[in-house]
């Protein structure tokens, strides 16, 4: 019952069902693509992450000092039945703007 009731705590947001939605569409991305792209400080977006991540919705691959979020896989059946009833929302995704400054 709390694994269930933390999904459903982790889509409970707009802004985390959008960036479900802009992650599924774009593939893996680095938070700061994701920053870039939603106007959003990074403390912000981290938060977002951190909870769409416990709510067993994403992965994270670092390197070095990047930190790149995906659709975990394989992912289960209920919350593959989300993402699709997520795909079919009428709702405004950002445009992917690349935001890391390789040095």
């Amino acid at each position: 019952m709390e694994i269930f009731l933390q999904t459903i705590g982790s889509i409970n947001d707009e802004t985390r069902i959008k960036i479900l939605r802009f992650i599924d569409d774009n593939g893996e991305v680095c938070v700061c693509d994701i920053e870039n792209s939603f106007d959003m400080i990074q403390s912000r977006i981290s938060r977002h992450l951190k909870i769409l991540k416990d709510g067993g919705f994403l992965k994270v691959r670092r390197d070095g000092r990047w930190a790149y979020y995906s659709i975990r896989s394989p992912i289960d059946q209920f919350r593959q039945n989300v993402l699709k009833e997520i795909s079919c929302l009428d709702i405004e995704i950002p445009p992917l703007k690349k935001g890391c400054n390789i040095e």
